[in-house]
């Protein structure tokens, strides 16, 4: 009789467990159609390190929104950063240059909370082409589930676009992060 009762109580805490994660999935589209709706127009800039040009596009493209504030997480060093924006004329606007992220997942996992407390709701997400398809994925998961949404921005490299198994593997470390707020990073290898 007990092993019937343990086996029960087992059941039930994996439905409701299963209810909950799933709840959590498909309440992010939902977020998301709220934040387009509320905020139609990006409110930042938001570039993911990943080389120098990267801050260089992302120099060019911000004189184009001159009132968007910029975030760059974990790009070059920040004189150099600072030199290449100062270099197109981008002076005495608020630049962010983050560098507590160690990858992909934690340039969003890190600045969720900034985003958030600053009351974004629509971003310009900038990176290479052959990363956008992941950077995407993990945003929808991480940003997404916090009611921001973003539109890519990519930087076309003749790079081929990055294997899916790194992308399935950052989409579980980003339901990682939406259960636990830990992003599992021991697990990145190098992204």
């Amino acid at each position: 009789m007990q092993f019937k009762s343990k086996s029960k109580t087992r059941f039930y805490f994996a439905i409701a467990s299963l209810t909950v994660v799933l709840l959590l999935i498909f309440s992010i589209p939902v977020k998301i159609a709220i934040a387009r709706y509320q905020q139609p127009h990006p409110q930042a800039i938001f570039t993911l390190g990943g080389g120098l040009n990267r801050e260089v596009f992302t120099a060019q493209f911000a004189q184009s929104h001159p009132t968007l504030p910029i975030w760059v997480s974990s790009g070059s060093d920040p004189e150099i950063a600072r030199q290449i924006f100062q270099s197109f004329g981008i002076v005495g606007r608020q630049i962010y240059l983050d560098r507590r992220a160690t990858d992909t997942v934690t340039n969003f996992t890190t600045l969720v909370a900034d985003f958030k407390k600053r009351h974004f709701q629509h971003i310009y997400l900038i990176t290479s082409d052959f990363h956008l398809p992941r950077a995407r994925a993990i945003a929808f998961i991480v940003l997404g589930s916090q009611g921001i949404i973003c539109t890519p921005v990519a930087l076309d490299t003749n790079e081929s676009p990055e294997a899916k198994l790194k992308i399935l593997r950052d989409l579980g470390r980003s339901f990682i992060w939406l259960l636990t707020n830990r992003t599992g990073s021991s697990f990145n290898g190098r992204a």
